[in-house]
């Protein structure tokens, strides 16, 4: 009997298991829970891993979080972006400016939310049990049409649905033969910033493109600031010694500042060396999401599992959201249609809800990618030819595409 009793707590069986409790995971399994469908997200971690100071939320992304029902929760929180202004990092002259209020055609909502509110947030509307930490994924294996979980701590789960949601370096996405990310040859180093006082910056995203840097920062809320700086170690003569070290990391950005703009040295001059952070900047080949397993056989990939991406766009938590409100209507259309509407085989039913999924995403996720890295390139380029364009008219482009992406409707979770 104990042995059989072990055997049971060893093996479980659940429909839909999500691998990874960041923004996708939980997100997708939010999604699925809106719409009555349960799921387990596992974790490989002890604990909510809301690591990450903050991250800019687009229109596309207010949608989602609409939703998801948690949207006015994370709008009391943060402060609504009127505009973006645009600089030269070279000489600090204005570019362009574009307001994100007012426009008669098309009106953006633009705010930067710190990532543990957003984390706790989603995590909080889930019900008791959905996230099961200390849960590694050690291999995937196939046993007719359930796929077995088996843990690093020996467990197994059988299930009928697998989304990874395991981000850049996707244990899932590996098992589906995609490739790895590749280096895009460029580092970002962020920071946050708090005021034991109101800051009184406006409330618009400012941005400072060329010389191989690309700086930026914008209001969280009224006491708190989110920057970064993307560059390229080659152009720029970053020392790698500094890597781990926040007090290079902080004078390395504040050298590249000051003859830029007094308001961004300032800012950075001010954060504490434990809100500072660097990480290299990694995409998937564009092509690969195009050509490559997203879906094999109930198995697929959501979020930066499936398209790691520079943060250029500021997409990276956007679209992810994006992508779990699609997989969750997708598969309610088809688990919860009409009996006579529905085949008898959950598991070919699961599938086609989930080629529809991928069908969605694949070009969408092309285009994340292509245009965030080619933005990347343009506003950070040191070319001279480049840099004239940039001053004339493609520093105003690449904001125009940042928008125009951004200005995407997920839909609402409902089965029809």
């Amino acid at each position: 009997n104990k042995i059989g009793r072990n055997r049971e707590i060893m093996e479980t069986e659940e429909n839909i298991v999500i691998v990874g409790a960041g923004i996708a995971g939980l997100a997708t399994s939010l999604a699925l829970h809106r719409l009555g469908l349960r799921s387990v997200v596992l974790e490989s971690a002890d604990s909510l891993r809301a690591t990450g100071f903050a991250l800019a939320l687009w229109t596309n992304a207010w949608r989602a979080l609409d939703a998801l029902g948690i949207g006015d929760s994370l709008r009391q929180r943060s402060l609504s972006i009127t505009g973006l202004k645009s600089f030269s990092a070279d000489s600090g002259a204005p570019i362009k400016e574009v307001s994100f209020v007012g426009n008669n055609s098309v009106e953006y909502e633009s705010r930067c939310v710190r990532r543990k509110d957003l984390l706790e947030t989603l995590a909080n509307e889930l019900p008791q049990g959905a996230i099961r930490y200390s849960s590694k994924v050690d291999s995937i294996e196939e046993s007719g049409p359930l796929k077995l979980v088996h843990l690093a701590d020996g467990s197994t789960i059988r299930t009928k649905a697998l989304i990874g949601c395991d981000g850049v370096n996707s244990v899932v996405a590996n098992w589906l033969g995609l490739q790895k990310p590749v280096y895009s040859g460029r580092s970002a180093i962020r920071g946050f910033v708090e005021y034991p006082e109101k800051h009184g910056y406006q409330p618009k995203f400012h941005a400072y493109f060329g010389g191989g840097v690309r700086f930026g920062f914008l209001p969280s809320d009224e006491k708190s600031l989110y920057w970064f700086c993307t560059f390229t170690p080659s152009v720029v003569h970053f020392d790698g010694n500094a890597d781990q070290d926040p007090m290079k990391l902080k004078q390395f950005v504040l050298n590249k500042a000051t003859n830029v703009s007094k308001e961004l040295s300032t800012i950075i001059d001010r954060t504490t060396l434990d809100c500072i952070s660097i990480a290299q900047l990694k995409l998937r080949l564009p092509w690969n999401v195009l050509l490559g397993n997203i879906l094999k056989n109930n198995v697929c990939v959501v979020g930066d599992a499936l398209h790691p991406m520079t943060p250029d766009l500021g997409q990276g938590g956007c679209s992810a959201l994006e992508d779990s409100v699609v997989i969750a209507k997708c598969l309610g259309e088809a688990l919860i249609k009409p009996i006579t509407e529905q085949e008898d085989d959950e598991s070919m039913n699961i599938r086609k809800g989930l080629e529809k999924y991928a069908k969605e995403r694949r070009w969408r996720s092309f285009t994340f990618i292509s245009a965030a890295y080619l933005s990347g390139f343009i506003q950070e380029s040191d070319n001279k030819i480049i840099s004239f364009l940039r001053q004339q008219f493609l520093a105003g482009v690449t904001i125009s595409v940042t928008l125009r992406i951004a200005n995407f409707d997920c839909g609402r979770l409902t089965v029809s």
